[in-house]
């Protein structure tokens, strides 16, 4: 099993690609830190299905653009564990609207919840990576923040910023031999994107950018991000990887 005896904390892990690594991490033997912030039947279903699998894993509940939570939800998988080896920023969602009727509420919603949130988690995360002298961080972007799209500046501002602070967090952390890449999910038939993969005409308009024309699955992208948690990446470091059918190559 390539993650046995380790720890990880997916943000936001509830449900959607969250729960789907979750679930590939303890399938590979990971002790698992299972964060929510209001759906807490949905959780409690991941550490059940987890401890099925015979792994570990606790549930915790935190908004990770708040300081103090994201601090605690960190400190907790560290306490009950004994450290923390892998960490996934996914948590987020979407308030979108035209730029030029978008409010400032939605806008700091969604760039707080996306970019300021894997910020502070990182913090709390690199802090005792440091102190282990390992560890991995994985953050989640999509083609949006590669791209941009319609409707949806605030959510492609802050997957564009998650990038380039992966980036620095990299250069940062490298001396503690800490690595941090970037993966970038395309449509999946679940989670953010079930309205594009269940109206038809948002439908064709995807469909036709997507090379390998389909939607993805929770299975064609948990491998990457247990990849990216493994000993099998340990020179990989900086880097974006695109898990999107080719999308991002339209």
């Amino acid at each position: 099993m390539r993650l046995k005896g380790k720890t990880a904390l997916i943000t936001g892990s509830s449900r959607g690609v969250g729960r789907a690594i979750a679930l590939a991490y303890a399938k590979e033997e990971a002790n698992v830190v299972v964060n929510y912030t209001s759906n807490k039947d949905a959780a409690e279903e991941v550490v059940a299905a987890i401890e099925e699998m015979g792994s570990r894993a606790i549930l915790f509940k935190a908004d990770v653009a708040k300081g103090a939570e994201a601090e605690a939800l960190v400190q907790k998988g560290i306490e009950e564990f004994g450290g923390l080896d892998i960490l996934v920023n996914n948590a987020g969602f979407t308030r979108p609207s035209m730029m030029l009727k978008m409010t400032e509420e939605q806008w700091d919603q969604v760039v707080d919840i996306h970019l300021k949130g894997a910020f502070l988690c990182s913090q709390a995360a690199g802090r005792q990576m440091k102190e282990q002298n390992g560890g991995k961080i994985i953050n989640v972007t999509s083609v949006a923040g590669l791209v941009g799209t319609v409707g949806q500046i605030n959510y492609s501002a802050a997957k564009g910023g998650i990038l380039s602070m992966t980036k620095s967090i990299a250069r940062e952390l490298a001396r503690y031999n800490v690595c941090a890449n970037v993966i970038s999910i395309g449509i999946l038939a679940m989670g953010m994107s079930e309205l594009i993969t269940t109206d038809e005409k948002l439908k064709e308009i995807y469909m036709n950018r997507i090379l390998l024309k389909r939607f993805g699955q929770a299975e064609d992208v948990a491998p990457a991000f247990v990849f990216l948690a493994s000993d099998e990446s340990n020179y990989i470091t900086g880097q974006l990887l695109c898990v999107d059918g080719g999308y991002g190559m339209i």
